[in-house]
């Protein structure tokens, strides 16, 4: 049965298949790629992605094709979660062959804390937990994921998701002054506004799910939030050895790696495949194929209040960045057109970004003030987990809102807003000083992978 809307079934059950199969993958002249799975020997799905070529395929020499049928073989095993996540099944059979070891324990982690958000909201009983056999079993996930890569850079693609943190990312790599172009998958309007703002060379990537994943959906199949960053890497990073790139520059911060909430023994975190754990795991995988592009984060020694802070000084961009999911929703019909004011998300970035603007700025920016708004209150103090967890979206550490509270009950601009007011009389107290300094949170930390090369740039652009 093919997982097309006429022919899904009335009812899903998830619990009847025991089976999720990678069946076969294929990448045309024209970039095209079609991606096939399966659940047990009944449903059958499709992906497709149309990449950008810039050279013709048919140039490329035999060690080229080797290195793209190993990015090929990476972006095949990871975006298989969109399709696995629909009845979680116990078993995976990778009848393309099996994955090589860091790749097997990227797709274990993927697989299972990556779908720990979809665990927790859906109250199953526990995270998946599916084995990838991989071709052998010596090694240990630190001896795969400790080589610190020095190759030097010539040629960065810088991927772009329509927010603050790419814009701030693509303008390291510019001032690097390394050969660049910006990368997207789909062209939402935040995403062609950034790229044109920029005035640098896209490379433009569309990807088509299975028609029927939504009819499955409604049928009764598991849905919730998946590892989608890992996948758009992996689509980058084919994309990038297919057009002549050397090197992945991400926008991942280092409070991606922070959960939200404890459960079932792990951290479940809405940026689970932001975080640095995630990119050495993908960092490793990337060095069991030979010739591959590079990838790391080149926001990854900052906060997000450090990265507001710089953005703040890039006015070319505030017309045309919006962070707020609610414009990538997959259903038209429920996807907005800019900032929908009433999200963790709109409030995360007004409050990181106010400290560093006038009310008068944001308002135009966002088309309300939201500190002035007193409904929102529950919605800002739950940024800081008072009242309960830090929500599931990509917003940074309760630390850093705390910071940017403190900053804002020192600032003239700002101290009398009725929503500031509040967090300072009713959320300050209950931490101690020393938690949300300003000052620590804004500092850069070590713990990254970022190339030498680049992070005299990494500083200047995120400095003070």
């Amino acid at each position: 049965m093919a997982a097309d809307a006429k022919q899904c079934p009335a009812l899903f059950d998830p619990s009847a298949f025991q089976s999720f199969r990678f069946t076969s993958r294929e990448l045309d002249a024209h970039g095209h790629v079609t991606l096939r799975y399966a659940l047990d020997q009944e449903i059958f799905f499709v992906e497709e992605f149309d990449l950008p070529l810039e050279r013709p395929l048919a140039d490329v020499g035999e060690a080229d094709r080797e290195q793209l049928e190993g990015l090929l073989s990476l972006l095949h095993w990871v975006a298989g979660v969109s399709y696995f996540k629909t009845a979680l099944p116990p078993r995976v059979s990778c009848e393309t062959g099996a994955p090589p070891p860091a790749a097997a324990r990227l797709l274990e982690a993927l697989y299972s804390e990556g779908l720990g958000e979809l665990a927790y909201t859906n109250a199953l009983p526990a995270l998946p937990r599916p084995s990838f056999a991989s071709t052998t079993t010596t090694g240990g996930e630190q001896a795969s994921a400790g080589a610190y890569d020095e190759r030097p850079l010539e040629c960065v693609l810088v991927p772009v998701g329509g927010g603050k943190d790419s814009a701030v990312a693509l303008e390291i790599v510019r001032a690097s002054g390394v050969e660049l172009a910006l990368f997207s998958v789909g062209d939402a309007p935040p995403i062609a506004r950034t790229v044109a703002a920029a005035g640098l060379p896209r490379l433009l990537a569309r990807r088509t799910l299975d028609a029927g994943l939504r009819a499955l959906n409604e049928a009764g199949a598991i849905n919730g939030h998946i590892p989608i960053t890992a996948i758009v890497s992996c689509v980058a990073l084919l994309t990038a050895a297919l057009n002549g790139f050397d090197a992945v520059a991400l926008a991942n911060e280092r409070s991606a790696s922070a959960g939200n909430v404890s459960w079932d023994g792990v951290e479940v975190n809405h940026q689970f495949s932001k975080g640095l754990r995630v990119e050495r795991l993908l960092s490793a995988a990337l060095r069991e194929v030979e010739g591959a592009p590079r990838l790391f984060s080149v926001l990854r020694p900052a906060s997000e209040l450090a990265i507001a802070r710089a953005f703040a000084r890039m006015g070319r961009y505030h017309g045309a960045f919006t962070s707020c999911n609610a414009i990538f929703r997959i259903d038209p019909a429920r996807r907005a057109t800019s900032w929908c004011c009433d999200c963790p998300k709109c409030r995360f970035v007004f409050l990181v970004l106010a400290p560093f603007s006038s009310p008068a700025h944001l308002r135009e920016v966002f088309g309300r003030d939201l500190l002035e708004d007193e409904s929102q209150f529950e919605g800002f103090a739950l940024l800081t987990a008072t009242g309960g967890h830090k929500p599931f979206e990509c917003v940074g550490e309760e630390q850093e809102s705390l910071a940017a509270i403190r900053l804002l009950a020192e600032d003239p601009r700002w101290r009398e807003q009725r929503v500031v007011r509040r967090l300072v009389a009713e959320v300050l107290p209950l931490y101690p000083l020393d938690v949300g300094d300003p000052e620590q949170v804004l500092a850069l930390s070590a713990d990254h992978d970022v190339p030498m090369t680049l992070m005299a740039d990494v500083r200047a652009v995120l400095g003070a």
